[in-house]
Order: C-alpha cells, then structure tokens, then sequence
C-alpha cells in the first residue's frame, strides 16, 4: 500500500467513524418510530455526500494513490484501468483522463450498491418482521449491522481485489455466478419469504452455545438474569446472576448473515466497473451509510414500486454479462452508468404507471 493510500484511507475510516458515532450518539440516541419525512431528509443528505466525494475524486482523485510521475499514471493505469489509452497524452492530461474515469466508476459503483440493496432491505424487513422486533428498535439493529457491513465489505473487497489481481479469470466466474443470482431472483420474485425463528439455524446454534433471555429487553443485547424453573428474573449488573444474550442481538447477527450473503453478488457487481479496491470500497461505504434511512423510506412505500425487483434482476443480468465479456471487450463506464439510470428510472416510472391489482372484493378508500 502506498504511503499517500495509506493516510487517505486512514483519513477516511476516521471519518467514516466520526460521522456513524455522531449519528448514534447525538442525533439517534433516543429510539423512536423513523417518519417518512425523517428518512427521505437522510437518504438525501446520504446522496448528496456520496455525491461530493465523486466530485472531489473528479477534480482530485489522483491524491489517494500519489500520482506524481508519468511512471506513477502508468503503473497505477496498469494495475486498476488498463483500458485507458495514455498515449499522446502529457502528464497533466492522463491524470485528468485517470480521476474522470476513477469518479464515473465511483458513482456506477455507488449506484450498482444502491439498486442492489433494495432486495437486502426487503430481507431486512422480513427479519424485523418474524423476529417481531419493534418498530422503535430498528435504528438500533441497523447501526450495528452498518458497522459489521463495513468490516466485512473492508476484508471482501481489498481481499478480492488481491485474489483477482493473481486469477483474472475469477471475474468470468463471478459473472456466470451473477447470471444465475438473476434468473434465481426474478423466477423468485413475487414469493413471500419468511423466516422460521425457532427452526433458524443461527438461532438453533446460538441457543445451543449461549444463554438466551427469552424476550426483548429494550435496545439491550445483554442483560444479568437469574433463572427459576422456567422463568427469567432480570437482575442489576453488580447482584449474582448470569449474563444473558436476548434476541435482539440474534436479530443482528441474522442481519450480519444476511448482509455477508448479499455481499456476495454486491461486491463483484461493483467490481464489473473499477479493480481498484478504493473506488470498490468508498462507492460500497457510501451506499450503505445511506441504507438505514433508504431502509425507513423503502419500508413506508415499497407496496408502490413492485418493479423494484424486476429492475434489480436486469442489473444483475448485464453487470453478469460485462464480467463475462470483458476480457474480450469492455463496455465503458459511461454506458454502463446510463444504463443503471434507464433501470433504476424506469422500474420507478413502471410501477406509477401500472400499479398492483388490487384483490377482487377489496374497497378503495377514498
């Protein structure tokens, strides 16, 4: 890792944390129902910084990997762009070239991250639903489940990256792969899926490894219990008893699981785009600091846009189809990022225009 890598990725975790400490900290510290008003005025703020850090990797990109030297333009082109064409081209002018290539990457990362994350959030949903967590507990769960995404997301990507970097090939096998996550998807979806609680293999083995409290304890994830026959007294932390896990902590590690599955067609999606791990991981960061309030506003109106899915599946399909051409041809990033818009725009302009049937028998309120 090079040294100027080195301190803006240092840079950046640090103000990644600073940002998510003060959200949970500060501005959520006391739990509560999330408006829709609340969560559009987030997801916008969330846009609006992703958007500025493609600006400054447009007009600045270059610093993270300290591109001084013709030499220095050549060798990190070699190794994340191999595309461009540096020839003809003075310093000034491929560094130029190399940081408006590395923000458009940025941003079809970031929107690849945001379309796909619609099916993880309706995963959510269904977590939240059958481990009848409460509303008010939501924000909760869903903070800790961004701070795991982005330790997973930081060893999935720089350790692809480096896997990829050896067996190029990989990325062949990532897009067959991603080609069945679509037809799979699409054949799937109109079910309704559920999770069985007592049967859940993360529940069975967390029950068999540790001490359960049978309820919810609040925004607890610990409590001190005493057990009697078959009932639970809770007890102070500094009087005798055993400490207990409640199944609000399970509902974040089901979360976690969830998020790791996803993981799976996300980061190589992203990787259709840029093989530079930064851009990779800075377009996945930004996407999912924004997830919990896109989270509140899906929940409030997901019935209204059921062409979501649809589009997400045709993503899917063309992000396959780049990885599996692209040791032949490469499709550049401009054209890929139109395309995401004409999804993302027309899987929402659809579902306006042609709504739900309602079920025969069921009355309109006016």
């Amino acid at each position: 890792m090079h040294t100027s890598e080195l301190i803006f990725f240092a840079s950046f975790i640090v103000f990644i944390v600073v940002i998510l400490l003060v959200d949970m900290l500060v501005i959520d510290r006391k739990a509560h129902v999330v408006s829709i008003r609340e969560a559009g005025t987030w997801t916008a703020v969330w846009i609006v910084l992703a958007l500025l850090f493609g600006v400054f990797l447009w007009f600045h990109g270059d610093l993270i990997h300290g591109i001084h030297t013709y030499e220095d333009l050549q060798e990190v082109t070699r190794r994340y762009a191999s595309h461009l064409n540096l020839t003809g081209h003075s310093l000034a002018s491929g560094i130029e070239m190399y940081r408006h290539n590395m923000a458009m990457a940025y941003i079809t990362g970031y929107l690849i991250e945001k379309m796909l994350s619609v099916d993880n959030l309706f995963v959510m949903m269904m977590i939240f639903t059958s481990f009848q967590v409460r509303n008010t507990e939501y924000q909760h769960v869903l903070n800790w489940g961004i701070f795991g995404a982005i330790i997973m997301r930081f060893i999935f990507i720089f350790a692809g990256a480096a896997i990829i970097s050896k067996f190029e090939w990989l990325l062949m096998v990532f897009g067959f792969f991603l080609l069945y996550s679509a037809v799979s998807m699409f054949l799937n979806r109109n079910k309704k899926e559920t999770v069985d609680v007592t049967h859940h293999p993360i529940v069975r083995f967390l029950s068999k490894h540790f001490r359960v409290y049978p309820q919810f304890a609040g925004d607890h994830f610990l409590v001190k219990a005493v057990k009697t026959g078959d009932s639970y007294q809770l007890v102070e932390r500094h009087q005798h008893g055993l400490w207990h896990i409640t199944p609000l902590l399970i509902t974040v590690v089901v979360i976690e699981l969830s998020d790791l599955l996803f993981a799976f067609d996300s980061i190589p999606a992203v990787f259709s785009v840029s093989l530079d791990p930064y851009v990779v991981f800075f377009s996945n960061i930004f996407a999912i600091l924004g997830l919990r309030a896109m989270f509140f506003l899906l929940a409030a109106i997901a019935d209204r846009f059921r062409y979501l899915k649809t589009g997400v599946c045709l993503l899917l399909l063309f992000i396959g189809v780049k990885l599996i051409i692209g040791q032949f041809a490469h499709i550049d990033n401009v054209w890929s990022l139109v395309f995401i818009l004409v999804v993302l725009v027309g899987s929402i302009v659809l579902s306006v225009l042609i709504p739900a049937k309602k079920p025969e028998g069921e009355v309109t309120d006016k």
